[in-house]
């Protein structure tokens, strides 16, 4: 049975200007520094840039014309929609002084409320959890029957997991794993390219994290010309200011530090980008390697203890001044480190599933190095992990999960640098471990 996937209600178009929570003002100095950076456009054109129905945005460039800031030649028998607009002396130099406050021009961006009722609408905790389908998203790893079963309740909650174990325990891997379910199993989400939020403009939509869905297109028109009356007719279509995208896996490492955690201002273009966790909202934060951050543990946490409790977050801005943002992602830490040299008991606390990532077992151990062999086309060799357990785990060194791929990709390494068939022998175990591990076990 295929498993019904989750898909929140999609915003929809304004009808007017009210609904679309803009004021003329703001729309008319969004169409000047769009004529100012890409010359005269059509009316159409304007209405395809700015994302807004050509009804929204016709009383502003009536009042740009009035105030001699636009020359307008007229068009075709579509109406005003065809009439071409450029900027006049005038309306150059108010453009200017416009790009000198906020150079931000693109989508219009969508007003604060509407974004935090949109994102609760499709929050993380609502998601249901197929169990087939999350054991389909491990089906790369070999994970023991406990640890699959205390993870698929933490992601149901929605809450924050504490992941913690020793190195090379596969960790992030697990991390990734849960991650790639909810990318690909838990629907798509509906994301503005940017938001208005106490009068500054702060980006939300960025192509190097979010990936839009493929599903996105379904509905679309088959040509401009189509599109373009729809968004001309149609007052129930979708607002074209938002990207329906698949739920975002955001993961973060040792480079974090407190300024990411709040809206990037540039001060050349005097507009915002939202943080990382912001553009997590709807799917997955990974903190990997907590605790090896450039801030310490305690000021992160600390930073993140009313988040993690409440579900909201309070952002700052250049000028001071502080704005709520949902915060409705699944929060994962992964550390290697010893939590209790972390963290305190009041964060502990408010991480709700805390998972153990222990050394694997033998038996483990030699699934996942079986299952390595297969990866890089090798016939499994029980007589190198006999080896490997005789000479370093049995003496000291913590079996490693990762030690499986480390090893076995420097015994193919070593192959092709001889131009050999790619085999695994005793041997070349031997050989690739002097490399790998030394006489650090």
């Amino acid at each position: 049975m295929q498993q019904q996937v989750y898909l929140p209600e999609a915003p929809t178009t304004p009808s007017n200007l009210k609904e679309s929570g803009l004021s003329n003002g703001f729309i008319a100095e969004m169409i000047l520094k769009m004529l100012y950076t890409r010359g005269s456009m059509l009316g159409v054109d304007l209405s395809r840039g700015l994302c807004l129905p050509f009804r929204i945005i016709e009383d502003a460039l009536t009042f740009l014309k009035n105030d001699k800031c636009l020359d307008v030649s007229g068009g075709d028998l579509i109406g005003k929609v065809s009439y071409k607009f450029q900027l006049t002396d005038l309306g150059r130099r108010r453009a200017q002084e416009c790009m000198k406050i906020c150079g931000y021009v693109g989508p219009a961006p969508v007003p604060l409320e509407d974004y935090v009722d949109q994102t609760y609408k499709q929050a993380v905790t609502n998601l249901p959890v197929d169990p087939q389908a999350l054991r389909d998203a491990f089906s790369h790893l070999v994970v023991s029957e406990d640890l699959f079963n205390a993870v698929g309740p933490s992601i149901l909650s929605g809450k924050s997991i504490f992941i913690y174990g020793p190195p090379g325990t596969g960790k992030t891997s697990i991390a990734q794993a849960i991650g790639e379910f909810m990318n690909r199993k838990g629907g798509d989400i509906f994301i503005p390219h940017a938001i208005l939020a106490e009068g500054n403009i702060v980006t939300i939509y960025d192509p190097a994290v979010h990936v839009v869905s493929q599903s996105a297109g379904n509905d679309a028109p088959k040509d401009e010309a189509d599109a373009a009356i729809r968004r001309l007719l149609n007052t129930n279509s979708f607002d074209e200011r938002w990207v329906r995208i698949r739920r975002p896996v955001i993961i973060t490492g040792g480079e974090l530090n407190l300024p990411m955690l709040d809206p990037r201002y540039n001060p050349e273009t005097n507009y915002y980008q939202g943080p990382l966790h912001v553009k997590a909202n709807g799917g997955i934060f990974l903190i990997d390697d907590f605790g090896r951050q450039l801030c310490s543990p305690k000021e992160l946490l600390n930073r993140w203890i009313v988040p993690l409790e409440s579900r909201v977050d309070y952002l700052n801005l250049a000028s001071g001044q502080k704005f709520m943002v949902p915060f409705e992602q699944l929060t994962i830490f992964s550390t290697n480190l010893d939590p209790k040299q972390l963290v305190d008991d009041a964060f502990l606390r408010r991480m709700r599933h805390k998972v153990e990532v222990a050394a694997p077992k033998r038996e483990i151990y030699e699934k996942i190095f079986a299952s390595y062999c297969k990866k890089l086309k090798m016939e499994y060799s029980p007589e190198s992990v006999d080896y490997l357990f005789d000479r370093y785990y049995s003496k000291g060194r913590t079996v490693r999960a990762s030690d499986c791929r480390d090893l076995l990709e420097t015994v193919s390494s070593i192959c092709r640098f001889r131009n050999q068939p790619v085999r695994l022998t005793k041997e070349l175990i031997v050989e690739a471990a002097n490399s790998f591990i030394g006489d650090f076990a």
